[in-house]
């Protein structure tokens, strides 16, 4: 019985501390203090360097810090941890495109896709992608898939404007006025194209 109780104990702190790290973490992220976020996490991180959930939001809090390469590691140790979960290689793909890596953003959005054809943010990052490197009607082919179930996504509809702005100005004119305007009458990216 004591032996229980020790045992008892020793996991009621355990989840004390563990619980109390992440209270302290999310409490800085919400002033935008990323860097004592991490810091309040990395006792924790020490003890036990293998949790998925310690590496997954280590991985969010460096790429919020911008430290970049710091937050592909924590998201590749996530990944091994779980290696069919989808977040971590999102967190990848968000923090590749982010510096210009769109060969990582694509490899790792295709093997999303095999599984998951229509995964909204995989898809959303691979038409970033696609937009960056220029290749205007691969990105085309994405939103238009995209579009054919979300036919009124906001996200999804100025990505399709953005490359209509290349291929044919009076067209994205078109889709920001009588569509994105109409669903989002106070949409950003609208009015800056519409008023050059």
């Amino acid at each position: 019985m004591k032996k229980l109780l020790l045992l008892f104990l020793a996991v009621f702190l355990v989840a004390g501390e563990i619980n109390s790290a992440y209270k302290n973490s999310y409490n800085y992220e919400k002033t935008g203090n990323y860097k004592d976020a991490i810091k309040a996490l990395i006792p924790i991180y020490n003890k036990y360097p293998k949790g998925y959930t310690l590496n997954l939001r280590l991985g969010y809090l460096f790429y919020m810090n911008k430290n970049y390469k710091n937050a592909i590691s924590y998201y590749k140790k996530a990944s091994l941890v779980l290696p069919n979960s989808f977040e971590p290689k999102l967190g990848l793909m968000r923090a590749y495109l982010t510096i210009g890596d769109n060969q990582n953003v694509t490899n790792i959005g295709y093997s999303i896709l095999k599984i998951d054809l229509y995964n909204y943010y995989a898809n959303l990052y691979i038409i970033d992608s696609l937009i960056n490197q220029k290749k205007y009607d691969d990105a085309l082919t994405f939103v238009d898939k995209m579009l054919t179930i979300y036919p009124t996504d906001i996200t999804y509809l100025v990505k399709l404007a953005k490359i209509y702005e290349v291929k044919n100005p009076a067209y994205a004119k078109k889709i920001y006025k009588e569509s994105i305007l109409i669903l989002d009458p106070n949409n950003v990216a609208a009015k800056i194209y519409l008023n050059k």
